[in-house]
């Protein structure tokens, strides 16, 4: 849930409390108790033990991508912000375009507005903007970077035809990282050898043999994940399309605290210019955005097919390219 960047620790430990689920000791679990789960690398199958990491004996709960994905969430929210009276819905989402500053906001005559801060003197900018009218541009992108749940079922269909090639392609993935996870293995046993002959520090050796041990997870899940499903491409490409989804979710329930989040996960560089709203959103979200408004008859993507930008792996920007029959996506 919180990896889908629609729910907030707060949201979190309320749906815990709704669930009836406690703590070992009986007791609600808090707000700090939800980051706290968050953050643990229990949970992927490892374990911390006097400050050093271990791997563990006992099968992970969650995949590392998952618990990789929950850390970038967490990250780009920064700290958790306390509710007040007047909640804004916006309010630390945008920067100022010109000076950088924050963009504050105030209630006025019942209505909310998001404005200029001052901190840095004047500003060229005039940011005096009520929040309906910010959330009619902000309704406006999701619209483009949508996909209606009928539409979503068709997109993770046609994903699923794929499964037997892809199982096939994967045989050389597998080969390829199972010789990267016998490095790892090695350099481990390297690394103890020479924290044996004291050749370095506790916290030199704890530091290196967590970053080994994470990549070991890795490359063992994505061995896993190859040699069972032949498929690790998909789940990405699923959460895309969900996210596609969860956006028209967003515009449906007019959400406009789960509009920000959003806005964080699937881009950067949140600013306000001439009472405008632009961010840098990823490129794939760039990209549907793009064929959305676009006259899809005469698109063409150069620049980014066949495979000239690294970013975009080959089965999602397939996913982009060709047809699916459903608006937005083809012709």
């Amino acid at each position: 849930m919180y990896a889908t960047g629609a729910f907030t620790l707060r949201s979190l430990a309320n749906w815990c409390k709704e669930k009836d689920l406690y703590g070992n000791l009986g007791k609600e679990i808090a707000l700090s108790n939800v980051q706290s789960i968050l953050q643990n690398v229990f949970y992927i199958g490892l374990m911390k033990y006097g400050g050093e990491i271990h791997e563990g004996q006992h099968e992970p709960l969650i995949s590392k991508k998952l618990f990789d994905t929950c850390q970038e969430v967490m990250a780009k929210r920064g700290r958790v912000h306390k509710l007040h009276k007047n909640d804004f819905a916006f309010l630390g989402l945008f920067k100022c375009a010109s000076c950088g500053c924050s963009i504050t906001a105030e209630k006025q005559k019942g209505h909310n507005y998001y404005r200029y801060t001052k901190k840095k003197g004047l500003c060229q900018e005039k940011h005096y903007l009520r929040e309906e009218a910010l959330t009619e541009q902000i309704t406006s992108y999701l619209q483009k970077a949508s996909l209606s749940s009928q539409d979503t079922e068709k997109v993770l269909a046609a994903l699923g035809s794929e499964q037997d090639k892809a199982r096939e392609d994967a045989q050389a993935e597998v080969s390829v990282s199972k010789e990267q996870l016998a490095s790892v293995e090695t350099k481990l046993r390297k690394l103890l050898d020479i924290y044996l002959a004291d050749a370095l520090s506790t916290e030199e050796y704890a530091a290196k043999k967590q970053s080994l041990l994470s990549q070991k997870v890795a490359l063992n899940e994505k061995i896993t994940d190859f040699e069972t499903k032949g498929l690790s491409w998909l789940e990405p490409a699923r959460e895309f399309v969900k996210s596609l989804n969860q956006a028209t979710k967003l515009i449906e329930e007019n959400n406009l605290s789960g509009m920000t989040t959003f806005l964080k996960t699937i881009g950067s560089n949140h600013i306000l210019q001439n009472r405008q709203f632009f961010f840098t959103p990823k490129i794939q979200y760039e990209l549907v955005a793009e064929r959305s408004e676009a006259n899809l008859s005469n698109l063409q993507f150069p620049t980014w097919y066949p495979g000239q930008e690294s970013n975009l792996n080959p089965q999602l920007r397939r996913l982009l390219f060709y047809p699916l029959n459903y608006r937005g996506w083809g012709t």
